[in-house]
């Protein structure tokens, strides 16, 4: 049975990819979970696979259901199609293309074919992480989100006492207004 490896790469920047092993007889309904679950993704919106080029030129169009939309060709539908019935060529390409509403873009690009299953590996599977992926809803930075509620909890933003400012002469300006400003009440 042949095992097939793509990169997924993000469409915006190209060092964030992952790279999945599937079974070419598993269907683009698998490979749409596995790339959701790469990605951290949850899996509530619309999806669709289009058969590409080496231009990534949009053709055959592989997708979740049938949506509410024009089509040049009655769309395939994932799961009623196997991944290897629509490689064309030794370095096949997708574009698969996430929540119509923010347009997430990925390219699919085949990398390898092996005719040896590993029998440690579950397919479909992720094999090969590289790059921090986009945060699906908002931001997600490298420290996460306890660094946001310490910096939230402490107002990280803000000069503390003892903080303060200094001239160039190294005195503390903060200390040096208020005690001006004492000066003048006196």
């Amino acid at each position: 049975m042949a095992i097939l490896k793509f990169r997924i790469y993000f469409e915006e920047d190209e060092s964030i990819y992952r790279d999945v092993a599937i079974r070419h007889t598993q269907t683009f309904q698998e490979l749409h979970e596995t790339i959701l679950k790469a990605y951290e993704f949850d899996s509530k919106h619309k999806a669709t696979f289009f058969r590409s080029n080496d231009h990534w030129q949009r053709g055959r169009e592989i997708s979740l259901e049938k949506y509410d939309k024009e089509y040049k060709a009655p769309p395939l539908l994932m799961q009623e199609t196997s991944i290897g019935s629509e490689i064309r060529d030794p370095n096949q390409k997708f574009i698969y293309l996430y929540d119509f509403n923010k347009n997430w873009t990925f390219l699919v690009e085949l990398i390898n074919v092996s005719k040896e299953e590993n029998p440690k590996i579950s397919y479909p599977s992720t094999v090969r992480v590289e790059g921090i992926a986009p945060s699906q809803y908002g931001t997600k930075g490298l420290l996460g989100e306890k660094f946001a509620d310490v910096e939230e909890k402490y107002d990280l933003n803000s000069v503390g006492d003892g903080f303060g400012e200094k001239d160039e002469d190294g005195e503390d300006l903060s200390f040096g207004e208020e005690a001006q400003g004492e000066d003048e009440e006196a």
